[in-house]
């Protein structure tokens, strides 16, 4: 989870391998525009864009380790899910599906996230 400034500029820095059904999941304070990079990142990586709601917009597969090249995911991204790269195409995740997580607005979400 990187839901502040420090563990966002961080990120998946440095990780040398990740289990294939991890990730990262940056969290915004408010939908916001959002482009990362790969600067130190060994590992390719699939970038979910999300919007308020949860909701799939924009997804960047394969990522480049190191590369600095921006990648822009959207103008009202209020967070990003960074898995192995490959994954989302393995799991069937495109644009337009839905990701819910506890640590997301509910309010607006398509459908809640159940928590006890």
């Amino acid at each position: 989870m990187a839901d502040d400034a420090q563990e966002r500029a961080k990120g998946l820095m440095f990780v040398e391998e990740m289990p294939a059904m991890k990730g990262m999941l940056f969290i915004y304070e408010r939908p916001q525009p959002a482009s990362f990079w790969m600067r130190n990142t060994l590992i390719p990586l699939d970038m979910l864009f999300l919007d308020e709601t949860g909701t799939v917009t924009h997804i960047h597969e394969n990522a480049t380790p190191q590369d600095e090249t921006p990648i822009p995911g959207g103008d009202a991204v209020l967070s990003v899910l960074e898995v192995n790269g490959g994954m989302a195409e393995r799991l069937g995740i495109d644009e337009g599906s839905v990701l819910r997580h506890p640590d997301l607005p509910q309010d607006v979400a398509a459908w809640p996230c159940g928590v006890e």
